[in-house]
């Protein structure tokens, strides 16, 4: 508190003002500082850290040390990603101003011996085949987004019959995502694990795309690496069985 206290050293002239001593005490001011400190400390939300969640290898003593990274042939499928340019390295876009977004992909071992052709009966599901990502328009699953539902389809059933049940109130938002990741997860389904692969054209974006797919279909186990010289030979095959694609080209990035 501020306290004013008048000085009164010796005689003064008559009619002189008398001179105040303004003492200011700041001991509280300081506590109701602290006081608001404690109190914002408190109360606020500190940042919370987002993380992806990661699939572990698999720790059962049964499974031998080379093994345990290892996937199933039955359960694997590849995606190698890539972005299509135009003559001026951009680019290229549809009608609707999304850029177009192509995935080569196989399913289990890869075959280097065999190749496909697009538009044809598939030969090989080891030999590259390919596919683009489709926006949602009107009803049904196309491109990739079929495929992995497909690979997916034991969990994705019974994940359309939890979304019915919430749409219909028999569950709540909580019960469905409790029971919806129960189901991604569960041990008596067949899930695939899908190795994503951007190569040397593709996006940011196709990455955040092929995420996005795999999320909307339940898949819970997927790891990203980088094509190797098999990814490339297998191309390469592709790319001469199918010369009006123009799969093989420069990097442009």
């Amino acid at each position: 508190m501020a306290q004013i206290e008048p000085t009164d050293k010796g005689k003064k002239k008559k009619g002189a003002q008398k001179k105040m001593a303004i003492h200011v005490d700041f001991t509280p001011m300081v506590d109701m500082n602290m006081l608001l400190i404690t109190f914002f400390m408190l109360c606020t939300t500190m940042i919370q850290s987002r993380t992806m969640q990661i699939i572990l290898p698999s720790n059962d003593k049964n499974i031998k040390e080379e093994q345990k990274t290892q996937a199933d042939a039955s359960e694997a499928i590849t995606l190698i990603l890539d972005t299509e340019y135009d003559s001026h390295n951009l680019p290229l876009k549809d009608a609707n101003g999304n850029t177009l977004h192509r995935i080569f992909y196989y399913e289990g071992i890869p075959d280097s011996i065999n190749a496909n052709t697009a538009g044809k009966k598939v030969v090989s599901k080891g030999a590259i085949q390919i596919e683009r990502f489709i926006p949602e328009e009107g009803e049904g699953n196309k491109g990739i987004r079929a495929i992995l539902r497909d690979r997916h389809k034991e969990a994705m059933d019974n994940y359309d019959k939890l979304k019915a049940q919430w749409r219909n109130k028999e569950i709540n938002k909580q019960q469905f995502d409790s029971l919806a990741k129960l189901n991604a997860t569960d041990e008596k389904l067949k899930h695939p694990i899908v190795i994503i692969k951007p190569g040397p054209n593709a996006t940011y974006e196709s990455l955040i795309y092929a995420i996005d797919e795999l999320n909307l279909n339940q898949v819970r186990r997927y790891s990203i690496q980088r094509p190797d010289k098999t990814d490339s030979a297998l191309i390469r095959k592709f790319s001469a069985a199918n010369p009006s694609l123009n799969v093989m080209r420069p990097n442009v990035r």
